[in-house]
């Protein structure tokens, strides 16, 4: 059964927080086909490289199928008791605040609110929070000061309106594609012009018609610059300003900042003001480059402040707007997923708020003061006042700042349990209690976007072995721990109804959230419910907020909070001279638990980086392909060195995605400190002081396999391929017999052997075989190694002869590194169209390649290579060689 005949189901995209619809089609055996949902407001059928391969990312190999409790398998039955009765022991021996959640931003909001229900109604702890702490805290905290809730004011509409759009700490090609695009056809549509904020240059700044690569941290100088630009030019709305107070504060404190702080000329900060400032219709995005720093929230309100001053907020085509990293990392922070947060965006601070949760919930208890927050949650695992923790679906041995803190804290932990849908994470292995969840397309409800959309994730697989929805395992040991009727739930359209009827006390309180409408939603209802932006209550449905001066203080009025430029916690110094920025790349997410299943997105970027300066390159002796140390005050990892001038003098860029699994060295995390925002509690992910060096390797070698290569080394790096997996490989010890070695590593012990070496060199080549079959090949030699690694990968359709020579034979087709995985086109197949003259424009390997032609996210680097090797490119290059030699 090939599936052609199943209808197609709606759901929503597994990844970031565009939210966008996708149509599923099982094929009957286990797997299915995906595509972007024409109808869905946040995409209309476009998707992401990583949203195309989701079909890629579903199966059985990595699934956990069954509980798992202090290394063995158990029921259903023993493993929820368990949990149960240790929770419920910790707390009588200790008190409620000894126990904690640590969930996710990939929870449904069912699974979310259910959470914590349990935790903050039952037990009575705000010791929940969730990996949104480490993403968009910031905004979150800014949000409440300046509004009075964490509300989003625009929609995605805004960007299609919008005249001008800055894009502030955020790389939205790579990381948002699907609104990238967007941005990009309100400029064919109607010249938008796009303005990127980043110390780095980025894939978004291809398009930029300015690109401001100011100091790390200094966003807060800018923006105070320009806020007090619009109040010297008379730009300030004196109409909206009325609905707002702080303003004369807000401009001494910005009148006081030095705008040198940023780094930028006069010229360019000019350009940005005129930009702004002339330009009612502007959208200012922003994303992680803002919120994970120690002045998070300040940057947050310093860009909130330029908007509610000039009042454009709100209204079409204006307008601050956050976007969020995870696909329901909105509904977490809407039912009070964060430790300092009620339910429906109540207030944990508030008496009133409390008591009217506490009599909805008709709860035993309800917390007095906000829980732990993330890094504080860890440190108290740590030092014993955590003495029970449940962590779901979420990876903080990797993630969390001072990860190998962290690990430690977890493995030492009295009872750790771990929902998740493998058992190889770093957080996993360390947990006593590993429960098998229901994985996305086997579980139904609600996700909500960066804009407010409510959309239906639906169950189209079967859910494998004895997974089970997240909300169905809280709500089974909520009723083991004593709580029956509280958590008596048949479905998750019975929780979503609970919910959205918990809305109404937050409206008659005056909030903003407020989903009533949906309060009598039946099962069928449910079934079918549509893509729907909050608000959907009494007073009103969708839309924008704040365009008519409205906010959610108590006196009606916007905050406009005096913010002053603060420097990064710490600064580079003689041993610690670079600092190192942190993010995601083009096809990854996260700890590439989903994403690290597909070939075609492993084969953009096979290994973890580190971006250098050339000039700080030369001064270093580091070469391109080397391997460098990276060392800060919490840890050192190794990563492969690019040299590029994309990153500025003294400052590195490193991705966050290798996790022990897959590069245990390349842990960008374990550098990272625990400094935090002091309100926000979002740690500094952005600024991290470090020391370079080239590792003094003995050896360096690269593996294709059929299984996974794990051995003990100072530098591995493993991805898929489509035939198995490849590997990079370094130590500094020196091995005397590598086919033996080899053997081992491989687990071939009898397997047939084809090898070449030079012991003099220190070099060595060896494929090995069964039945003809090449199984496995190891290449080795005391420098990197020029290996056509994308041919190798092929294996095992090479011969071991063939394989030896570690290059493609002239009639095979060697496609060359992967640059849009959308359509799997290679490097070599672009070069080829591009220098024989066939595709001298991105638009044109388009159509020859369909490259570039989904996403868009490689279209920078289309543009690249055409600079790089068209005929003209060739010609200049001819001119330039020919002048130099006269």
């Amino acid at each position: 059964m090939d599936g052609s005949n199943l209808p197609e189901v709606r759901s929503t995209c597994a990844y970031c927080g565009v939210g966008c619809g996708v149509l599923l089609r099982p094929d009957g055996a286990g797997g299915l086909t995906v595509r972007g949902d024409p109808d869905h407001p946040a995409n209309f059928g476009r998707l992401c490289s990583k949203g195309t391969a989701l079909g890629e990312t579903v199966g059985l190999e990595h699934r956990l199928l069954t509980p798992r409790a202090f290394g063995r398998d158990v029921g259903w039955d023993d493993a929820l008791q368990l949990v149960a009765d240790r929770f419920r022991e910790t707390i009588a021996a200790h008190g409620p605040d000894s126990v904690a959640f640590y969930v996710s931003g990939q929870l449904l909001t069912e699974d979310y609110y259910v959470a914590n229900k349990l935790m903050k109604g039952f037990i009575g702890s705000a010791n929940i929070d969730t990996n949104s702490r480490l993403c968009m805290a910031s905004t979150v905290a800014g949000h409440k000061r300046a509004f009075g809730t964490d509300t989003v004011p625009g929609t995605y509409e805004d960007l299609d309106q919008a005249d001008l759009v800055v894009l502030v700490g955020s790389n939205l090609a790579w990381c948002h594609p699907v609104l990238y695009q967007r941005v990009l056809a309100a400029r064919q549509a109607r010249g938008t012009r796009i303005v990127v904020i980043d110390p780095r240059r980025t894939a978004s700044c291809d398009q930029a018609d300015l690109h401001l690569a100011l100091n790390p941290g200094s966003d807060v100088a800018l923006f105070n610059g320009l806020l007090t630009e619009i109040h010297r030019r008379g730009a300030v709305d004196p109409d909206f300003s009325e609905q707002t107070s702080g303003l004369e504060a807000a401009l001494e404190t910005a009148g006081n900042d030095q705008i040198s702080e940023t780094g930028l000329t006069a010229e360019k900060r000019a350009a940005f003001f005129d930009l702004w400032i002339n330009t009612p219709r502007v959208v200012t995005l922003f994303s992680q480059g803002v919120n994970q720093s120690s002045s998070g929230t300040d940057k947050v309100n310093a860009i909130l402040n330029c908007h509610l001053a000039t009042g454009r907020i709100g209204r079409p085509g204006m307008g601050p707007f956050s976007v969020t990293g995870q696909p329901n990392a909105m509904g977490g922070r809407e039912v009070g997923g964060l430790a300092n947060t009620l339910a429906c965006h109540l207030d944990i601070e508030n008496a009133d708020h409390r008591a009217a949760v506490q009599a909805y919930w008709q709860s035993p208890a309800i917390p007095q003061s906000p829980g732990l927050k993330a890094v504080d949650m860890f440190r108290a695992v740590e030092d014993g006042q955590i003495k029970a923790l449940w962590i779901i679906h979420t990876n903080p041995a990797a993630t969390m700042p001072e990860a190998d803190r962290v690990s430690r804290a977890i493995a030492a932990c009295p009872f750790t349990v771990v929902s998740d849908l493998t058992l190889n994470t770093d957080t996993a292995r360390l947990a006593d209690v590993v429960l098998p969840a229901a994985g996305w397309a086997e579980k139904n409800g609600t996700v909500t976007n960066s804009d407010r959309t409510i959309s239906r994730q639906r169950a189209v697989l079967q859910s494998p072995g004895q997974a089970r929805p997240d909300w169905d395992i809280l709500a089974e040991v909520g009723r083991r721990m004593g709580w029956k009727t509280a958590f008596d739930y048949a479905s998750p359209a019975e929780i979503f109804r609970e919910y959205a009827a918990m809305s109404q006390i937050a409206a008659q309180f005056g909030k903003d959230f407020d989903i009533s409408g949906f309060s009598d939603i039946d099962e069928a209802g449910y079934a079918e419910l549509e893509p729907t932006r909050w608000p959907l209550g009494r007073k009103g449905a969708g839309g924008r907020f704040f365009g008519d001066g409205h906010f959610f203080h108590s006196d009606r009025k916007a905050r406009i909070v005096p913010v002053a430029h603060r420097r990064p916690a710490a600064l580079p110094g003689p041993k610690y001279p670079f600092v190192m920025n942190t993010g995601r790349t083009r096809d990854q997410w996260h700890t590439m638990t989903r994403t690290g299943l597909s070939a075609r997105l492993s084969a953009h970027l096979a290994e973890p980086f580190v971006d250098i300066h050339p000039q700080d390159a030369a001064r270093k002796g580091i070469s391109s392909a080397d391997l460098v140390e990276v060392t800060s005050r919490t840890g050192r990892g190794i990563f492969r060195a690019r040299i590029t001038q994309d990153v500025r003098i003294g400052h590195v860029f490193a991705p966050i995605h290798w996790t022990a699994e897959t590069a245990p060295s390349g842990r960008v995390d374990m550098l990272v400190p625990g400094t935090t925002d002091p309100f926000s509690g979002q740690p500094e992910s952005k600024a991290t002081p470090v020391s370079i060096s080239v590792m003094q390797a003995a050896w360096y070698a690269f593996a294709v396999s059929r299984k996974p290569l794990k051995p003990s080394v100072a530098y591995r790096a493993t991805v898929r391929t489509d035939n198995g997996y490849r590997t990079e490989l370094a130590d500094h010890a020196r091995i005397q017999d590598w086919e033996q070695t080899a053997r081992e590593w491989f687990a071939l012990t009898d397997a047939d052997a084809v090898s070449a070496g030079d012991p003099a060199r220190g070099s060595f080549r060896i494929a090995l075989s069964q039945n003809g079959c090449t199984q496995a090949a190891l290449f080795v030699s005391p420098r990197p190694l020029p290996l056509m690694r994308d041919y190798l990968a092929t294996m095992p359709d090479i011969p071991p002869a063939q394989v030896l020579t570690g290059r493609a034979p002239a009639d095979a087709k060697d496609t060359g590194p992967i640059i849009c995985a959308c359509f799997g086109v290679g490097l070599k197949t672009i070069v080829d169209a591009i220098s024989c003259g066939k595709a001298i424009s991105v638009d044109a390997i388009g159509a020859a390649l369909s490259a570039g032609t989904n996403c868009g996210s490689c279209r920078p680097e289309l543009g690249a290579l055409i600079d790089r090797y068209s005929p003209d490119a060739a010609d200049n290059l001819s001119r330039q060689l020919q002048g130099d030699v006269a």
